[in-house]
């Protein structure tokens, strides 16, 4: 089947960003006086900011709220996006994916200072339609609103778009938002999915028939 357009997830997807995003916890955590050592590095991969605080709250000052909290992580993240690079092979395929007129879009469990520095980060801002941010949406991922929210948009229907994701998280919120899933991440999730050997391999994806499009 091919598809209308492609719904990309950024972080761990486009751009290796998940070591920042535990530093920029791990530094305001430890600023803040919380010891995180019991967490394992990926505990939190994929998961949206919100239900990260839930799980931390208590470790915290009673005082401290959760925007603070956030927009400390944020600005820290921000502060050292220039030291983010591109998942291998990520920015060739969305520049393919661009000069073939396919549509694309961003939508990310990320905040919205999050994801624009990612973005600037990887130069490929011009090239999406647009993009969702935590901040833009009811609830994030594994939520299907945020997936949900970007169909709706591209005036197409679910099964018309291809998402790209690299952990379960992301992949059940596009999966329950009906749209065609393809799948980077290490272990697969146990419903359908397109397992990607690399991310150019979205290109034949999307490709209609008797397109080629070099990557």
């Amino acid at each position: 089947m091919s598809y209308e357009a492609v719904a990309w997830d950024i972080d761990g997807t486009l751009v290796d960003s998940e070591p920042l995003h535990l530093e920029a916890l791990l530094a305001v955590s430890s600023e803040l006086g919380a010891d995180l050592s019991d967490l394992a590095p990926d505990h939190f991969v994929g998961v949206n900011m919100h239900d990260v605080w839930a799980a931390l709250k208590t470790r915290y000052p009673a005082e401290l709220t959760q925007r603070d909290w956030i927009a400390r992580i944020n600005a820290y993240y921000a502060a050292h996006a220039s030291e983010l690079i591109p998942m291998p092979r990520a920015v060739d395929t969305v520049r393919a994916l661009a000069e073939r007129g396919v549509l694309q879009v961003a939508v990310s469990n990320s905040g919205r200072a999050v994801v624009d520095a990612n973005l600037n980060a990887l130069g490929l801002t011009g090239l999406f339609a647009f993009s969702l941010s935590l901040d833009d949406v009811p609830r994030g991922k594994p939520d299907p609103r945020p997936y949900l929210m970007a169909v709706g948009r591209l005036g197409l229907l679910p099964d018309e778009v291809l998402a790209v994701e690299d952990s379960a998280t992301g992949a059940q919120s596009a999966w329950r938002a009906g749209l065609g899933v393809a799948y980077i991440g290490p272990r697969a999730p146990d419903f359908q999915v397109k397992k990607l050997a690399c991310l150019n391999d979205v290109v034949g994806l999307v490709a209609k028939e008797g397109a080629h499009i070099g990557v």
